[in-house]
């Protein structure tokens, strides 16, 4: 896992100096690319995707059919790119990548608050303020609740 992102890294570096300062804005790019990951991640796309009977510009056009959101210009030169250099497939990882290069601009970082009891949304404001506080970042806080902890919150 580590090597994959490794090797992800550049490609979500690149990109991201690339939409940095775009009109279509970073959250959408940030969208797009979790789309697009989603697409990658599916098993038999996967496997379509490693079919040697595809040549490159079948691989993107079949990539590109099965992406919802509008491929801008941008996007598919950037698809054709992976698909070139045979790394359509990482395109998890490289989603990932972008992300948290996303959230270091912004200053933000997300909160993965697993508790064993439902909260209040007073009590996640509440957490959330103070950690936001001890990190100096703002959080985007998601909850979830695991019955097998047996008291408490794991953040």
């Amino acid at each position: 896992m580590a090597e994959l992102l490794t090797i992800a890294r550049p490609y979500a570096e690149a990109l991201f100096a690339a939409v940095r300062d775009d009109s279509q804005g970073l959250e959408s790019w940030s969208a797009l690319l979790s789309e697009m990951a989603q697409v990658a991640g599916l098993h038999d796309v996967r496997e379509a995707l490693n079919d040697p009977r595809l040549n490159n510009g079948q691989r993107l056009e079949l990539f590109t059919g099965l992406v919802k959101s509008q491929v801008t210009e941008k996007a598919r030169n950037f698809l054709q790119l992976l698909v070139d250099n045979q790394r359509i497939l990482l395109l998890p990882q490289i989603a990932e990548q972008f992300d948290l290069l996303k959230h270091q601009l912004e200053g933000t970082a997300q909160a993965q608050i697993i508790s064993a009891f439902p909260m209040a949304e007073a009590q996640v404001a509440e957490l959330t303020a103070g950690l936001e506080k001890k990190f100096g970042l703002k959080l985007k806080p998601t909850v979830t609740v695991d019955a097998d902890l047996i008291g408490g919150i794991r953040v």
